[in-house]
């Protein structure tokens, strides 16, 4: 929602552009303006994936250099270490900006588009094989040093001139090949004369449209505000046969984070026979800013937890999983299933969606998060939350009677 808000802001601009200077002379305009797109922060998504091709670099260039490491999704154990490669480690960040300056160099430098084409691809496949090198750094200082040696602030330091270097090596592999002349105008003014007609009404014409859009979302926005469904006073727990109801573990102390939750309840099962999941229900009467079901820090691990993620699993009857582990060390399986209006989903994009089609179209406005986790013992973790999903009602029927819904 944030992305479409900042996005929505710079076509804003963009437009207004269009409409103050009109046509001609935007066309002359027109990489600076779409360059402003880059001002729309973005890449989060591409966190996950960049953290498991940094390890996918990393590890074989342990093994190449002797160091024994041991390797568990994202979490690297040496015989002097522990570490996570995280995601301020994935490189993500400067992957983006190495894309704008990709698009920046190729319009300033290239006019061939095949060579431009070639650029950007060498602009974005470089950044991540060099985060994985430099990842390694870190990792072989640590080995021949200290942990505390290689991972302070010199890190960040060295980080910052390594990616400094990277960028001028970019830019020196494609030097060669620059096609421009320096002194060739961007553009010919000549060409980009052209008649349109209505240009004199423009400013008019958008301002008045401007307002009356402005006006009818405004207004829409505040009926749907105030949707809320009724909840009850209270929830509790669900029983459920053959698992009764216990303490919660005392082995490290997880809590989901779910801040503005109408209603909140987490209680942990066990079977008797060894299995022990914790069930977690989340209720929103309805979503608004800063009560919302999904959000940066929210879900099973906190911004700054103790937890840490090591890997998402496969889903597991449509929700999402993943491996944690906190310091002990305990690990633990998570899977999480969100109901929004009619649908139970896993995926927080598919929340987000859902949540907007609710908002405008109406229908129950109730948002609820069902999680269910386990810790690792003897038992599989993943064996013992199938055997209480098996004993349990199914997702919908649990998130709905939370939600007072019959």
């Amino acid at each position: 929602v944030a992305l479409f808000r900042h996005l929505g802001l710079v076509v804003m601009l963009q437009g207004a552009v269009v409409a103050v200077l009109g046509p001609n002379v935007v066309r002359a305009l027109a990489f600076p303006l779409g360059y402003m797109l880059f001002l729309v922060p973005f890449g989060e998504g591409l966190e996950k994936p960049l953290q498991d091709l940094t390890v996918a670099i990393l590890v074989p260039m342990l093994d190449l250099f002797g160091v024994p490491a041991h390797v568990d999704g994202v979490l690297i154990t040496t015989p002097n270490g522990y570490f996570e490669v995280a995601e301020a480690c994935s490189g993500a960040k400067f992957v983006i900006a190495m894309i704008a300056y990709g698009a920046l160099v190729a319009n300033v430098c290239y006019v061939s588009w095949p060579r431009r084409v070639a650029f950007m691809a060498v602009a974005l496949v470089v950044p991540m094989l060099a985060n994985g090198v430099r990842a390694f750094g870190t990792v072989y200082a640590a080995y021949l040093t200290s942990v505390e040696a290689a991972t302070g602030f010199d890190h960040i330091l060295y980080g910052w001139v390594f990616f400094g270097v990277v960028m001028a090596a970019v830019l020196a592999i494609g030097w060669k090949w620059f096609d421009r002349d320096p002194d060739a105008p961007w553009f010919d003014p000549a060409k980009l004369q052209a008649r349109w007609p209505g240009t004199a009404q423009m400013l008019a014409v958008v301002a008045l449209v401007a307002l009356t859009i402005v006006s009818l979302f405004m207004a829409w926005a505040g009926v749907i505000a105030a949707r809320a469904d009724t909840l009850p006073a209270k929830i509790v727990a669900p029983q459920v046969a053959g698992w009764t109801q216990g303490p919660l573990s005392t082995r490290a102390a997880w809590k989901p984070n779910f801040p503005g939750a109408d209603h909140f309840v987490m209680t942990r099962y066990s079977d008797g026979m060894g299995a022990q999941v914790d069930l977690v229900i989340a209720v929103y009467a309805s979503q608004r800013e800063g009560k919302e079901l999904v959000g940066f820090g929210q879900g099973a691990i906190r911004e700054n937890d103790s937890w840490v993620r090591i890997e998402d699993l496969p889903e597991l009857e449509g929700g999402s999983a993943l491996r944690m582990t906190a310091p002990g060390p305990v690990e633990r399986e998570v899977v999480t299933w969100y109901r929004v209006g009619d649908t139970v989903t896993g995926s927080p994009s598919r929340v987000k969606a859902e949540t907007l089609k609710t908002k405008l179209l109406g229908g129950r406005q109730r948002a609820v998060a069902v999680m269910v986790s386990a810790e690792k013992t003897d038992l599989p973790t993943r064996a013992a939350i199938k055997r209480f999903l098996g004993a349990m009602p199914p997702v919908d029927v649990v998130a709905d009677r939370a939600a007072g819904v019959d």
